[in-house]
């Protein structure tokens, strides 16, 4: 009879490919992982792990089970789902992400609602991009992720994945007070060829929408500064130091020096909630997309 910890434990190390990430994503030791390792392919009479320079690597049939294993425990994930939705109750442990700026937009009145209405409810949520959002969704180290995309560059989900909306977010330039275009009351983006840009950082999501954009309308755009949070990239802006792209959603405060212009072609970022199809009917997850979207609603 296979054990499910270690068909989890072999799981975690196929999907993250080595020892101590699976150790991180399981939250146990790279010793735990080791000894579960060990008793699986003593149980199986099998080698599942081969030396592979300082790390180790899946053998053929190490990667044959850990292949059943992805199956295995998506069907006990459906089956804990069905009693789950079975007995009707919000109760249990959820694991969500979301954006920085959703994360302050967002999750204090929507988990705040969740804890008053389910107290037997027990959410964990962290802060990741989009990106790394929507991969710890398909690996199963969240049950649930807010993300976002934008008018002209959408963010594939991939299969097995299900989407609801939340709402959709304007975005204006921020420039400094004494910027030359401040006293405008609509800006296009190629007026800004020639100034320095506060993007997000290197490879998110949100970055390569900026440069996208921008060159598609002609413009290279220059890139002064990089912050991943929007208050800082505010900052940043009040100091004089460039422009940026200010979405509405968890931007308040705006600090003072900084002027927010609308665009003249609207510019708006998409934010929705994913999670596994195979977790659909789990009372958790409707509860979790019902405050989120309550909250979205709230803010217009």
């Amino acid at each position: 009879m296979l054990n499910l910890e270690r068909l989890r434990t072999l799981d975690a190390l196929a999907r993250h490919g080595s020892v101590s990430a699976a150790a991180g994503a399981l939250h146990v030791t790279t010793s735990a992982v080791s000894q579960q390792l060990g008793k699986l392919e003593r149980e199986i009479g099998q080698q599942l792990l081969a030396k592979n320079g300082r790390g180790v690597r899946l053998t053929d049939a190490g990667r044959l089970l850990s292949e059943h294993a992805a199956r295995i425990l998506s069907q006990v994930e459906l089956a804990e789902s069905d009693l789950e939705a079975h007995r009707g109750q919000v109760v249990g442990e959820l694991r969500l992400s979301a954006f920085p700026t959703a994360a302050r937009g967002l999750f204090p009145a929507a988990l705040g609602a969740l804890r008053t209405e389910h107290p037997g409810l027990r959410v964990r949520s962290s802060e990741l991009e989009p990106e790394q959002g929507v991969a710890g969704v398909v690996r199963g180290d969240l049950d649930l992720a807010v993300v976002l995309d934008w008018y002209n560059k959408p963010m594939p989900v991939p299969d097995g994945l299900v989407k609801a909306p939340l709402l959709d977010d304007p975005a204006d330039v921020a420039m400094p007070v004494g910027h030359r275009l401040a006293d405008r009351a609509e800006v296009d983006l190629t007026e800004f060829a020639e100034d320095e840009w506060i993007t997000w950082g290197e490879g998110e999501f949100c970055h390569e929408w900026l440069l996208f954009t921008l060159r598609s309308k002609g413009v290279e755009p220059i890139i002064g500064h990089r912050a991943g949070e929007t208050h800082t990239q505010l900052g940043l802006v009040a100091a004089g130091l460039g422009v940026c792209i200010a979405p509405l959603l968890g931007r308040h405060p705006v600090p003072e020096g900084v002027v927010l212009v609308p665009l003249k072609q609207r510019v708006r970022r998409h934010v929705y909630v994913i999670w596994r199809a195979d977790a659909d009917r789990r009372p958790s997850i409707r509860a979790a997309v019902q405050a989120l979207r309550e909250t979205a609603l709230e803010l217009g």
